[in-house]
Order: C-alpha cells, then structure tokens, then sequence
C-alpha cells in the first residue's frame, strides 16, 4: 500500500531554461513562491521548509552542444544534483515539491525518487500532466530541446547521460506510468507510446468520460504494488485560457475546474510522494495569472479542500 502524505514538505527551486526552447521558464520558482506557495502550505499545517534553488548556470554561459540534444551536458549535471537532493529528502521523511523551470528537472526528481524506493525494493508510480508526451529522444526530436524528454528518459530511452542518472535501469516501469492531457504528440512519440506498456489519456478521452474516470483508472495503476506515485504536473496541461505563460501552449486543455478537480482527487488518494509543477514562464504570462493558478493548483494536490 503507498504510503501517507508526510507533515513536513521541502521547497526545491530548480531555476533552468537550457531544456525549453524560449527564455524566462528559469523565473518559474520565483512567480510561485511571489504566489505564495510556501505560506498558503503552512496554513494547510504543514510544516514547510523552502530550501532555496539549485544553482544552475545560466544559459549564456553554457555550452550548447548537439543540436538533438541541446545543452546536454550541463542539464545532466543539474539533474544529477537534483537527483541526489530529492532522494535526500525522501530519505528524511519529508515529501519534496520541485518548482521549475522547464520539465527536464523530472528527470533528477523521478531518478532520486526512483532511487529511495529501490533501496527498499519498492517501485514507484508516475502521474504525468502534460499537453504534450514528453516521449522524444534525441533521434526524433524535432528541435532537440530535453524538456520534450524527460517521460522517455524516465523510461529508459535517451542519452546515457541522462538514462543512467542513479543508475541505470528505467527509473519508473511503464506499467505504472500514465500521461494525462495529450493533445500534442510527435510521431516519433506517437510510435514509442504505442510500443510501450504506459496508459495515455488523450484530451478527447477527458472530454468523452469526464476527468473523474480518468483519474480514477490512473490512480489505480499507480497506486497498485508501489510504496506511492510521483505527480509531475506541467502548467500547459490547463488551457492557456488559464495559464498564458507557457513557453509551448495548445489550445484545448482542461479548463480552471477541471485542473483543481483532477489534483483533488489525487489528494484524496493517499499515496503521493512528491511532486513538481513546471513550465510557468512569468515573461510570457500575464500578471502572474499562471504562477497564481499553479500556486492554487498545488494547494489542491496537498489537500485544499472548499468547505
């Protein structure tokens, strides 16, 4: 059975943009803590610890390298940082909420998690919100961008600098794995889900039989035969009619309920074991409405509740 939310939560900010193809996603951290996450936290009673960022060396003074695989070695090298620091606080008995940044930092949140549950043997479960798949590899990447990796890495498909972070056996099994909200998915992506054994709820499967089923269906496959699941949640999975300042929107994503709804249906599930929230990217939003919604959204994966 997984196990209950910890009282005690840590704050990990993971300021990078080298993963995403446009700048500003490295202020996401500091639009959510502006939001308020970690008092909002606190008077949820929690007992909140704000960590501070990681460093990460900003994008000018980074080598870019391959370009199907941009900026490869420094994104390795903060993922295994990360890494080490998410397994850390596992392993001290608090749950860790990483702020990005661009989605490559699931790659070092999903292999510490990976790595604290091996050492018990267990396995781990994943709950993947994303517009898009996240399933490119480096051979069918249309822009070589790393934050359109991270699923495939955790899978085991990837660079080796990336795959073999902890270790090198896939950080989590497909069968435990399940992505939520495609709407934009490359062929490349399209092929390697197909040959996998992962679920993917497409958006016309949430419109056809509600997010409620949904959720159901995917939590029951992560929950099953894991010591808990990790959410990993990027903003673009809500309709940019909600949250504009996405570096890669696509029209057609849940609505502001419907996002509240799903991570309040993961809170009632005890079970999650960490999470992140990525891709709020203050240059491209609007008064800060989506470092806001992402704030609110994670206040319902922790247990915000209206009466």
């Amino acid at each position: 059975m997984p196990k209950p939310y910890p009282e005690t939560i840590h704050i990990l900010g993971v300021p990078i943009d080298l993963g995403a193809g446009r700048r500003g996603v490295d202020m996401g951290p500091s639009a959510l803590r502006i939001a308020g996450v970690r008092e909002r936290l606190q008077r949820l009673g929690y007992e909140v610890v704000d960590l501070g960022d990681l460093p990460v060396r900003i994008l000018e003074s980074a080598e870019e390298g391959e370009s199907h695989a941009r900026f490869l070695t420094e994104i390795a090298e903060v993922n295994r940082r990360l890494a080490e620091r998410v397994r850390g606080i596992l392993e001290d008995g608090a749950l860790p909420l990483v702020l990005g940044g661009d989605h490559s930092i699931s790659i070092g949140s999903l292999a510490g998690a990976s790595a604290w549950a091996n050492a018990d043997d267990e396995e781990i479960g994943l709950l993947w919100f994303d517009a898009h798949a996240d399933m490119n590899t480096p051979e069918t990447s249309p822009s070589g961008n790393i934050h359109g990796m991270p699923l495939a890495v955790a899978l085991g498909h990837g660079p080796s600098e990336l795959v073999e972070i902890e270790g090198s056996r896939p950080k989590i099994r497909p069968e435990k794995t399940v992505l939520i909200g495609a709407r934009a998915v490359d062929p490349g992506e399209r092929r390697l889900i197909r040959e996998s054994a992962m679920r993917a709820f497409t958006m016309r499967e949430i419109d056809e039989d509600g997010i409620v089923p949904v959720l159901e269906e995917a939590l029951a496959i992560v929950t099953e035969g894991t010591i808990g699941f990790w959410v990993s949640w990027d903003m673009d999975f809500v309709d940019p009619n909600y949250a504009p300042g996405v570096g890669t929107p696509v029209r057609g994503g849940v609505d502001y309920r419907e996002g509240h709804l799903a991570l309040e249906i993961v809170s009632d599930t005890d079970g999650m074991i960490g999470m992140d929230c990525v891709e709020t990217n203050p240059i491209l939003d609007e008064r800060n409405r989506t470092g806001r919604l992402g704030m609110e959204l994670i206040l319902s994966a922790f247990g915000k509740t209206i009466l």
